[in-house]
């Protein structure tokens, strides 16, 4: 299993916050770019890379997700430990995920349109596929969408069913009720789930120590995308990296 550090962009800052909710933002780190090289000299090998701003509909970070994406003075950091960054966060149209592809994304993550429009989750991973992750951001199972702000009607486990026959790259898994407050992973959903999916499986949401990473590696789950746990120290970075290499 990989572990994947988040890096969630709100006003141009690399912020963690609880719950998904602005009013409860814990960490504030203003040099994103710099946050994502740091990881890559620690030696991990992805970054989960979302902008709030734009999922939430406040504005966009665009100008900081470039910057994150492109190769600056620290590309050998880049080449040489081959950190791969799927990005997403407001992605609604195939023009933005070319462009984002085009600006060194690893993958692409689409959330509330790819839950709300199946023809154009079905285009988007139609020309890109293996290059699409999909957000099933959840709250008691229910879908959540328009950055966790939305509680739908439609069954986690449902979708992820009606996702089995396209090629993606992954399901990230948010159970959004644990994000950021280092409680532990849903462990009983994400087994189920990664039972039931025919794409890997990430989660997302509660990660509080080295035991939590381990339950979600025996489950099946491909990567678990870890943002408060690091951030905060509860995590050391060379413990999970040579128990976890990227």
């Amino acid at each position: 299993m990989q572990v994947i550090p988040a890096i969630d962009l709100r006003d141009g800052a690399c912020v963690q916050l609880v719950g998904g909710s602005y009013a409860d933002e814990r960490v504030r780190i203003p040099n994103a770019p710099a946050v994502a090289d740091n990881w890559a000299r620690l030696g991990f090998g992805r970054i989960h890379l979302v902008d709030l701003d734009a999922a939430t509909g406040r504005g966009s970070n665009w100008e900081i997700v470039r910057a994150v994406l492109a190769p600056r003075a620290t590309k050998w950091i880049r080449r040489e430990k081959c950190l791969r960054v799927q990005c997403g966060g407001g992605v609604r149209d195939l023009d933005t995920i070319a462009e984002l592809l085009a600006a060194g994304a690893s993958e692409v993550v689409l959330g509330t349109r790819a839950i709300e429009d199946r023809d154009f989750l079905e285009e988007a991973v139609s020309r890109y596929p293996n290059r699409i992750i999909v957000a099933a951001d959840t709250r008691a199972r229910l879908l959540v969408t328009r950055g966790w702000s939305e509680t739908g009607t439609h069954n986690v486990i449902d979708f992820i069913d009606e996702l089995s026959p396209l090629p993606l790259a992954a399901i990230l898994v948010t159970a959004v009720e644990r994000e950021g407050r280092m409680e532990g992973p849903d462990l009983t959903l994400m087994r189920e789930i990664a039972l039931r999916s025919t794409a890997p499986v990430q989660a997302s949401g509660g990660v509080r120590g080295v035991d939590d990473l381990r339950a979600l590696a025996e489950l099946g789950v491909s990567a678990a995308v870890v943002g408060m746990a690091l951030y905060t120290g509860a995590l050391a970075p060379q413990t999970i990296i040579e128990e976890f290499p990227a």
